[in-house]
């Protein structure tokens, strides 16, 4: 079944509703222990996928990339191909969590420092009793480092959740993607925290407005640079119009 997309500085996203992706691609996948892998790009990792081809090649070997971020659902409409709908990778996360434990599938969580995974898997298993954690590991390895993979490919997971930020994240599902012969691997950056309570998400008013990158640069001051990021792909797709 094909799908629409719309083309922001040539990376491709998916235009579909949060419950039709759900409901068409994610779900039918995971039931036929199917194999997918997802990006969630914001302005960054677009502006990130423009300056270097190789994380580019990297973005385009995905089934599929969604539009997370405000700054995704702007450009868009600035460019005459609005998204339908914005669709924040650390709500799909949390919604396949949900799922994987109604559904007993089990998830693999890779990334974060030692003190946050930890505290991220306590919270999951206090919010979700019974779902099946296949296992999880802090994110500081190297790329290289085949025990990090021989590990997660032993636990047999059905949803691979990878918190090591952009482009590590992509960089290490891409080169192991082909050693697994089932499922759904996406890259979730600082969805962990988040869910540790290291990190607060902006209340629900803050994102409805659209304005959730200011309430985390008003947290974390020192993420500023990656904010600027924001602000040069708005000024890119006003000039560039693509």
């Amino acid at each position: 079944m094909s799908y629409n997309h719309v083309n922001i500085m040539d990376v491709s996203f998916l235009n579909i509703e949060r419950e039709k992706l759900y409901q068409e691609i994610i779900y039918p996948s995971l039931e036929k222990q199917g194999k997918q892998f997802f990006v969630t790009a914001n302005p960054e990792i677009v502006m990130l996928a423009n300056e270097e081809p190789s994380y580019k090649a990297i973005v385009k070997q995905a089934d599929y990339v969604l539009p997370d971020g405000a700054g995704i659902v702007i450009g868009s409409k600035i460019l005459g191909d609005p998204v339908v709908e914005r669709i924040p990778g650390f709500e799909v996360m949390t919604h396949l969590i949900g799922y994987a434990e109604e559904n007993a599938l089990s998830c693999y969580f890779l990334g974060a420092h030692q003190e946050v995974i930890e505290s991220f898997v306590a919270r999951i298993k206090t919010l979700h009793p019974n779902l099946k954690i296949a296992g999880h590991h802090n994110g500081f390895f190297d790329l290289d480092d085949s025990s990090i993979v021989d590990h997660v490919k032993k636990s047999k997971p059905d949803l691979v959740f990878v918190a090591l930020g952009s482009p590590r994240q992509e960089q290490w599902i891409t080169k192991y993607y082909d050693q697994f012969d089932k499922g759904l691997f996406m890259g979730v950056g600082g969805s962990f925290d988040v869910v540790a309570g290291k990190v607060k998400r902006a209340p629900e008013s803050w994102i409805k407005l659209n304005l959730e990158w200011l309430y985390r640069l008003l947290q974390q001051p020192f993420r500023w640079k990656r904010i600027l990021k924001v602000f040069q792909f708005m000024i890119h797709v006003i000039i560039k119009k693509y």
